[in-house]
């Protein structure tokens, strides 16, 4: 082309620029048209985006959390026993895992508690879409794990039960399955309860702050006397139980990594002698039965030999004694005396209605049945040995059950680990005792605090009544071990009016050389358990509002509450004693036991007497009576138990 014809005037010159003249138009109008567009877009007529969109890209902050599985468990003042927190299931489809080995490591590296070999295998196998790594990821963790990125490792929404208390209650509460169902402890026995209704805090009516204070002072006890383990309840006068705790114990958090043997609750689950402290059961059920009174008096001046077997006292005395005196000094042959003459009918009578013959109805599982000899088998040795808490066996509980009846003016309870409802009628129980009989009882049992056994379970300002215990310990192989005993101690406080009792054992406690110069070589009741149930009292008064006396109020109080260990006879009554020293009806057994001829006939209208007066707590029990007012010994005892 010739340059010349692009000049103006040339050839081309006016073919090109009408071509830009055009281009430039069409660019413009082009603009133009996309600009009225964007403004009848937005201004005129905007263009709203889709709402199912815009709802799809927009955070729900209106979503709530789905409620727990778990309705939470509370102590008797609402404080937080048992609690379900929203966590995350760690879990991985093996079919998606590239790299298994290069895998584990990096979840180890942010999960160090997973086990290594475990997590290779289950990565590894590509049978499976689906394996749990770990059920209960903390948010902390499902981060850490998040970050990773790694491909077949995902995040399942679930629910961890959490106990803020951690040891405290540990064995009340229990615990649940990884699938959220319960296992043990009130966590097992009210399943039911707390998943159908989660939104329903479960009370119970134990007090974690008394749970603490009970734990410090058997773990105490434990350690001082290097024992093998301990248990303590503390029951309210209505049966509702305060605290229990058993030693050793356990994180109920770490529920499914701990040794088993952990696990066992001493208190409901195991058989144990109560030594001395069935004493006040035997007193109580005599005089229950009206056949004897406390001011009577009972030979003690010497032992007791039965098919070799030797009844002796601790402290042996040259006297006859009367009950203060045979409980406040523990004598076992006081007490066997008092067992003969009952017998065996009206011994197991007895036993039967305080619930000695049964596992203890407490709302937990694995409750113990206890341990006694066939009724065949309940002969004189076993009324005898009965009677001071040897040849029987049960549960804690069971034994704290009926020594509230015995000081609570003669009401048995069904014991609970439930509270009180607002506006819920007050509990009730079924009579087995005589209101005057439970009085009785608690001055006798004051006594043993003051002048008796029990003297180092004294709390400055308070009343405490209670009973030492100190029981042998059974070889698998049958017989006792020489130097291997229980220490037990129970208490009512206050004495004078109780609201509650308190027991503690301490399993073979060894005389430690921290406490030689305490129990000078001794491991009873009295050295070992006293105090630690007087060390409970001494801080669980203020707690639950109970102040000390002092002063004259206190002084008033223990002189008006309180039997002489020799107490006079009331006027126009008669005294069991030397030289009479059997009440009508009493047992064939008191007088072999006392090397006398029993007589051919007895009263039996006493013994029918005796036996309606402890068996009136069974509803509709009928009676035997006899046609003649005199019958025969083998006649009154035939089948006897």
């Amino acid at each position: 082309m010739n340059p010349a014809d692009l000049q103006p005037g040339g050839r081309w010159h006016g073919r090109f620029r009408w071509r830009l003249v055009f281009g430039m138009v069409c660019f413009v109008a082009i603009y133009a048209v996309l600009a009225g567009k964007l403004v009848l877009a937005t201004v005129i007529a905007p263009v709203l985006p889709n709402p199912v969109v815009i709802a799809a890209t927009r955070p729900d902050l209106t979503a709530t959390i789905p409620p727990p599985d778990r309705a939470p468990i509370l102590d008797r003042s609402g404080k937080i026993l048992a609690v379900s927190l929203p966590s995350a299931a760690l879990f991985a489809n093996p079919k998606q895992i590239t790299n298994p080995a290069r895998d584990t490591r990096l979840l180890r590296s942010v999960l160090p508690f997973l086990n290594r070999e475990t997590l290779r295998a289950r990565l590894s196998n590509r049978h499976y879409g689906f394996v749990y790594l770990d059920r209960f990821l903390t948010s902390a963790q499902e981060l850490a794990v998040n970050r990773l990125g790694i491909p077949g490792i995902y995040f399942q929404r679930t629910w961890a039960r959490h106990y803020p208390n951690d040891d405290i209650a540990a064995h009340i509460l229990g615990g649940v399955t990884p699938g959220q169902q319960g296992i043990s402890g009130v966590e097992r026995y009210f399943n039911k309860r707390l998943t159908a209704d989660p939104g329903r805090p479960l009370r119970l009516s134990i007090s974690v702050a008394l749970e603490n204070i009970v734990h410090k002072a058997l773990a105490t006890a434990v350690s001082d006397y290097k024992a093998q383990g301990a248990c303590s309840i503390v029951e309210s006068m209505t049966g509702r139980v305060l605290a229990m705790v058993s030693l050793p114990d356990y994180n109920a958090n770490d529920l499914h990594t701990v040794n088993p043997s952990l696990l066992f609750n001493r208190c409901v689950s195991g058989d144990y002698g109560p030594g001395s402290m069935m004493k006040v059961v035997t007193l109580a059920g005599a005089m229950q039965s009206g056949m004897m009174h406390y001011w009577d008096r009972f030979n003690t001046s010497h032992p007791l030999s039965l098919d070799g077997f030797v009844i002796r006292d601790y402290e042996p005395v040259t006297y006859w004694l009367a009950m203060p005196a045979i409980l406040a000094y523990s004598s076992v042959i006081g007490t066997s005396r008092i067992a003969t003459i009952m017998g065996p009918k009206l011994q197991r009578a007895w036993l039967r209605n305080l619930g000695f013959f049964k596992p203890p109805p407490i709302q937990l599982p694995g409750v113990q049945p206890p341990i006694w000899h066939p009724k065949a088998d309940w002969r004189m040795l076993t009324t005898m040995t009965v009677s001071f808490g040897n040849g029987i066996a049960m549960a804690p509980m069971t034994l704290v059950n009926a020594e509230d009846a015995i000081v609570n003016g003669g009401i048995l309870y069904r014991p609970t680990l439930l509270a009180r409802q607002p506006g819920a009628p007050p509990r009730r129980g079924v009579r087995v005792m005589r209101r005057h009989v439970s009085v009785v009882m608690r001055n006798l049992m004051r006594d043993v605090v003051l002048s008796g056994t029990g003297i180092y379970a004294r709390v400055h300002g308070y009343l405490v009544g209670g009973k030492t215990g100190t029981a042998q310990v059974v070889r698998p192989s049958g017989g006792y071990y020489n130097r291997l005993n229980d220490a037990g101690f129970i208490a009512i406080f206050p004495a004078d009016h109780p609201r509650y009792v308190v027991y503690a054992m301490v399993i073979h406690p060894k005389p430690t050389k921290k406490m030689q110069h305490f129990c000078y070589g001794f491991t009873t009741g009295g050295y070992v358990a006293a105090p630690v149930v007087g060390s409970i009292i001494r801080q669980m008064g203020p707690l639950f509002g109970i102040p000390p006396l002092k002063g004259t109020a206190l002084a008033a109080v223990s002189k008006r509450f309180r039997i002489p260990l020799k107490p006079p006879v009331p006027p126009g009554r008669t005294s069991l004693g030397p030289d009479d020293p059997f009440p009508p009806g009493a047992n064939r057994y008191a007088y072999v036991l006392a090397h006398q001829t029993p007589p051919k006939l007895i009263d039996a209208a006493a013994v029918r007497d005796a036996l309606r007066r402890i068996e009136l707590a069974v509803p509709g029990q009928v009676i035997r009576r006899d046609r003649k007012h005199l019958i025969s010994w083998d006649e009154a005892h035939q089948g006897v138990g």
